[in-house]
């Protein structure tokens, strides 16, 4: 449950470096300072005095108002707090955050009058940023035509960029979905496939690594993307006009008084800042308290294995006693159940599941006229009379959660329809799973109920091509750094059948070991997982294996950054209720061989570690750690370890 929230002011003077319009972390290290030389707002971002985004523009462009020339800085309007944030959160990365933040309103004018108010909020290794507009004459309206920010890196930087995919493209025209493929160490001065790149945009300087996102997207604003503009600058962009098969508009429409979303940089020397990184979450406020506590935790999900063959009344059954053989909290039931089930028997489903102590995931399609999309039921969520007719049946079930899938764009119209199913999902107690969707923006901590968003290239691309099984070890050691550093990610994975097949004996091979099954478990953050296990694995799995994966937490309290590099390998270490976990995934040809160091870890003489052969057979056993509490590990490639 969300806590009380606590913003303490620190000092009634600054206690930081102002010199001009420059802005100064807690810690002094990253300096953000703003300029209008020649009447163009702009900023730059540097860390330890090294430049992590040089000159780059500021401003707004209006239907009525331009705002990103001829402005000035009211040095005299400046009003500069240190702020100390503190919140809990079960559901993120980390489940109690406290920091320190300098946070700093900085009018800019126009012509002498008010023109917009840039808010910062800059803490250790994060400036989050936004406009706020308070007047524009009579007007109680703006269309934001464009938004000015851009983000110019250093020379000699490269890109770990995720491309924004052509509108209304792919399988039943339902692009984009932000699910095309990362490039790892890119060159700058590219566009993607044309229209641009989706958040989160990692970047490696010289000698910092920064994340650019953003956070706090709503109903009442768009989402953006990075657009190239050749060489080293990216510009933020608005939505495409082709999303939503045309519908609605690319650019926004606020109220005056308004604000944008808040833009988010995360500058570290090493990788530790951006995997551990909480801004999405910290400049956020909860839009709305809840009377109840969510359940969350893992389930199991026929669809994976079977597809729609298996959405039947039978195999169901199957998957709720698969589910309390492990242990899980749910269940999650795919497209088609409306008709392939059936909704009295669905309702009994509900019944026989609850029995057992286990709650049901019921899957919808998201349309209206977005897509063509097939899957059923259809027409449920677009429309508040029918939505809320269905969530109230659901509730009368028990149901715990939707999956609502097959969104159409980044569009505001869109943003309003996601923030108006959690909306309406919370007045019926149910938790809201998104697919074939946009970036989760913050959403974690203003809606209590939301759980976690696809935004990924996920699971079921390994059921439908081998080369997504053959990379799934690359793609594995980009996401803790990029995707799901800034949200909660639904992958659906850590399988332990050998193939993509009802029975084993059929379908793409996975390239992976049960090991790195085991650790991707870990490794891949979201409250709420519905893994790719089977029936038949409680026989046919390695037993250590089914063990590790009855006991697997999916919330945590902490989380540490150990050592890796993105496409390459990544390790790293979560903590829930008490206990650390250490695990790691290699994706390179050659075997990783490392010291794992344990202080502030584990203090015990003993810990059991899974690990794999150069023949990617795992095992577990009990290792000690000497007198140097430390580990050597050797991940091979497709393999993992895990440490508990």
């Amino acid at each position: 449950m969300m806590k009380k929230i606590i913003i303490a002011i620190l000092a009634a003077f600054p206690v930081f470096n102002l010199f001009g319009q420059q802005f100064r972390s807690p810690d002094g290290r990253l300096a953000v300072e703003l300029s209008c030389g020649d009447g163009q707002p702009a900023y730059t971002l540097t860390y330890d005095n090294t430049p992590s985004i040089v000159s780059s523009s500021l401003g707004l462009v209006l239907d009525c108002a331009d705002f990103s020339k001829n402005l000035s800085i009211d040095k005299d309007g400046i009003r500069i707090d240190t702020v100390q944030v503190e919140y809990s959160l079960g559901k993120i990365k980390k489940s109690k955050v406290s920091h320190k933040a300098v946070e700093a309103v900085v009018p800019f004018t126009s012509a002498g009058k008010p023109a917009f108010d840039l808010i910062l909020h800059i803490s250790d290794n994060d400036l989050a940023f936004k406009y706020r507009i308070s007047r524009i004459g009579d007007h109680r309206i703006a269309q934001v035509r464009e938004e000015c920010t851009s983000f110019v890196f250093p020379d000699g930087s490269t890109t770990f960029l995720c491309p924004a995919s052509t509108p209304m493209g792919g399988w039943k025209r339902t692009w984009p979905s932000y699910e095309t493929k990362y490039e790892a160490d890119g060159e700058m001065g590219h566009n993607g496939e044309g229209y641009g790149y989706t958040f989160p945009c990692l970047f490696h300087l010289p000698q910092a690594w920064v994340l650019v996102s953003e956070t706090g997207v709503d109903g009442t604003y768009c989402a953006s993307r990075l657009t190239g503009r050749g060489g080293s600058r990216y510009d933020l962009g608005f939505p495409d006009p082709a999303e939503m098969n045309g519908a609605g508009s690319a650019c926004p429409m606020i109220r005056i008084p308004g604000e944008t979303p808040w833009r988010t940089i995360t500058v570290g020397t090493d990788l530790s800042p951006i995997v551990e990184t909480t801004i999405p979450f910290d400049v956020m406020r909860p839009k709305y308290s809840s009377s109840r506590e969510y359940v969350f935790g893992r389930g199991t999900w026929s669809w994976i294995i079977g597809m729609d063959a298996w959405t039947n009344y039978e195999k169901q059954i199957e998957y709720i006693d698969l589910a309390e053989a492990l242990g899980y909290e749910s269940v999650l039931i795919d497209a088609g159940w409306d008709w392939r089930i059936g909704r009295g028997r669905i309702a009994e489903l509900a019944e026989y599941a609850a029995g057992k102590g286990i709650g049901l995931y019921l899957w919808y399609n998201s349309n209206g006229a977005w897509n063509d999309a097939e899957g059923s039921p259809y027409d449920r969520m677009d429309r508040s009379k029918a939505r809320r007719e269905e969530m109230a049946w659901l509730q009368s079930l028990g149901v715990r959660g939707i999956k609502v899938d097959f969104f159409g764009g980044d569009k505001q119209e869109m943003m309003q329809l996601y923030e108006d199913i959690l909306t309406d999902a919370e007045d019926y107690g149910i938790m809201v799973i998104f697919h074939g969707c946009t970036l989760p923006r913050g959403w974690e901590r203003m809606y209590p109920n939301y759980v976690a968003s696809e935004a990924v290239l996920a699971s079921e691309n390994l059921y439908f091509f081998q080369q997504s099984c053959d990379e799934e070890a690359y793609c594995a050691t980009l996401h803790p750094f990029i995707r799901n550093s800034v949200g909660s990610m639904d992958f659906g994975g850590s399988a332990l059948n050998k193939r993509y097949g009802g029975n084993n004996d059929s379908g793409n091979f996975r390239k992976t070991s049960d090991v790195f099954a085991l650790a991707t478990a870990v490794l891949f953050q979201s409250p709420v997982q519905h893994f790719a296990l089977a029936p038949n694995n409680l026989q046919d799995a390695p037993e250590w294996a089914v063990d590790f994966m009855k006991s697997v937490p999916t919330t945590w309290e902490d989380i540490r950054f150990i050592e890796g590099y993105p496409g390459k390998y990544v390790i790293l270490a979560r903590k829930s209720a008490g206990k650390w976990y250490i695990v790691g995934v290699n994706a390179q040809e050659e075997t990783v061989q490392t010291t794992i160091p344990l202080k502030g870890l584990i203090d015990k003489k003993t810990v059991r570690l899974y690990s794999d052969d150069t023949d990617l057979n795992g095992s577990v056993k009990e290792v000690r750690t000497g007198r140097k509490n430390q580990i050597e590990v050797k991940i091979p490639c497709n393999g993992g370890f895990v440490i508990e």
